[in-house]
């Protein structure tokens, strides 16, 4: 019993990664609406530096994680490397494969809700899974920690930083845009991993 509820866990997880990573790639990334947290930095990284998210991805959590692991757990850190692995492999593929979405460049407003859906039900079914799709929640962890923020508040804190910096290539109506994602991921990632909690409670 106890295998088969860790391997449905690690199968969520992977699900998870896949639709985050195809929403990234082929709506984010193609129509340069981005996200806030870890996730808006590698999409930063990737026009200012050329570093595909598949990698810096990886190397953002991993510096994340390691200031956040003693406020992780050590049953939380392999489902949290599981996700960020999935993730990689999966941004690669779709890279691979290519964009398979019509570019909503010229809808943006379009492109920021069909984003947010993705990063939100992606995020949210590996935050259910106990997992972590990106070093946001360690970040956030050791802000609140460090700084005496409420959990919200340091998200919020990291989501606005890296939109600020994005303003170094984005227009302000884009950032407005990401906004709007941010705002629909959030809601979602919180629906669904309130409907797992209802869920082990029953």
């Amino acid at each position: 019993m106890r295998i088969r509820q860790e391997a449905a866990r690690y199968a969520m997880l992977a699900l998870g990664a896949a639709i985050l990573a195809f929403g990234l790639y082929n709506v984010h990334s193609q129509s340069h609406i981005t996200e806030g947290g870890v996730l808006g930095m590698t999409l930063l990284m990737e026009h200012w530096l050329g570093v595909s998210p598949a990698v810096s991805e990886v190397v953002l959590d991993g510096i994340c994680y390691a200031l956040g692991l003693r406020y992780l757990g050590k049953a939380f850190l392999p489902h949290a490397l599981a996700a960020t692995g999935c993730f990689a492999l999966f941004y690669a593929l779709n890279e691979r494969i290519g964009p398979l979405l019509p570019n909503l460049g010229g809808m943006p407003l379009a492109a920021a809700v069909a984003g947010g859906m993705f990063v939100g039900v992606g995020v949210g079914l590996v935050v259910r899974a106990g997992g972590a799709a990106g070093g946001d929640d360690a970040l956030a962890l050791v802000l609140s920690k460090k700084l005496g923020w409420k959990l919200p508040a340091a998200y919020l804190a990291t989501d606005l930083t890296v939109l600020l910096l994005s303003l170094s290539y984005l227009p302000p109506v884009k950032i407005a845009c990401s906004l709007v994602t941010v705002t629909i991921s959030s809601f979602l990632i919180g629906r669904l991993e309130g409907s797992g909690k209802r869920k082990e409670t029953c």
